[in-house]
């Protein structure tokens, strides 16, 4: 399998590996939508950035991004292939998107670079796991054409002590229409 780490581009979106310098662009965008981290595994919120940023550091099997607008060159969240294995699976996750890009083609966008690439370097099936309390990321995913393949019945616990269910997708490179 090809190396996923690489500068990808789309329309409005830039995907850009992960580096130091978008780590205070990242806080700020990170903090547009305070509410949001009540659902995710992590915080990047406060303190909770610094930990969370030096946690995912230590990750040496996630690929991560910085998500960029385009024409302003702004950092406006983060993305990540976890986990990719020799056996072509990978999945896509810890990915947020500031307000401002919500709602638009962008996150289809980014999650087309995302999928084509990793299809294109050899992976045969991506994965995405969504806590089930975050509808909006579930109906994201179905409308790319994923399947949802099962619950993961309480299996994270989040750093709010939230014991989460996550769902399952799964897409398919056969099944991936672009």
């Amino acid at each position: 399998m090809d190396n996923l780490e690489r500068e990808l581009e789309l329309g409005p979106v830039r995907l850009e590996p992960l580096e130091d310098r978008h780590a205070e662009p990242l806080r700020a965008a990170c903090a547009l939508d305070r509410e949001i981290w009540e659902i995710y595994p992590v915080n990047m919120l406060g303190d909770g950035f610094d930990q969370a940023m030096a946690r995912f550091h230590e990750l040496t099997s996630w690929v991560r991004f910085a998500v960029l607008e385009q024409s302003s060159g702004e950092v406006v969240g983060m993305t990540n292939y976890i986990n990719p294995d020799p056996w072509g699976v990978v999945e896509i996750g810890g990915t947020y998107i500031a307000p401002s890009v919500r709602g638009t083609n962008f996150n289809r966008a980014m999650k087309k670079l995302m999928i084509e690439n990793a299809f294109a370097c050899g992976y045969r099936r991506i994965e995405f796991r969504v806590d089930t309390r975050n509808t909006r990321s579930m109906a994201a995913v179905l409308k790319l054409g994923a399947m949802q393949e099962g619950v993961l019945r309480k299996n994270r616990i989040t750093w709010t002590g939230y014991v989460r269910d996550t769902a399952v997708f799964g897409l398919l490179e056969d099944e991936w229409a672009g």
